[in-house]
């Protein structure tokens, strides 16, 4: 069984209300929305395994937050403004911030997940409990 996302703001993307509160936070907290969207996620598992592959273009090891609590996959990228080095410059790139959420079958062994980053994408390599593994019965 694989992870479902929880993110409710692609559910709820085409509600009007939810758009005028998105521009007015941008507006007011420009940091308070995830800028760029968010970034691909590939899923999938064998027999031992989940495993998450996430796309972290640009980011760097201590600019990656993950979490696991009560059942719940928490990815979070941030980066902060770069130094300013005054009015000549164009500046796209000064703060950065989204978050993927995914809910997880309850076979995951919470205590053993695995992550490292490389090449600008993130590997989790989420163990399943051994109970929860296929056994093999033999006919007698």
């Amino acid at each position: 069984m694989l992870p479902v996302t929880t993110d409710r703001s692609a559910r709820l993307w085409g509600d009007p209300f939810l758009v005028a509160s998105r521009n007015l936070d941008s507006i007011f907290n420009p940091q308070a929305w995830t800028q760029g969207g968010n970034y691909p996620v590939d899923i999938h598992e064998d027999e031992n395994n989940l495993y998450v592959e996430a796309e972290m273009p640009g980011f760097k090891k201590d600019q990656i937050d993950i979490t696991l609590e009560n059942g719940v996959l928490t990815i979070t990228g941030h980066r902060g403004q770069e130094k300013d080095d005054g009015d000549n410059h164009l500046h796209e790139r000064r703060w950065t911030r989204y978050a993927r959420r995914f809910a997880l079958p309850t076979t995951v062994n919470e205590s053993k997940v695995a992550a490292k980053l490389e090449d600008g994408v993130l590997h989790l390599t989420l163990p399943k409990r051994e109970e929860a593994k296929p056994r093999r019965i033999e006919l007698k």
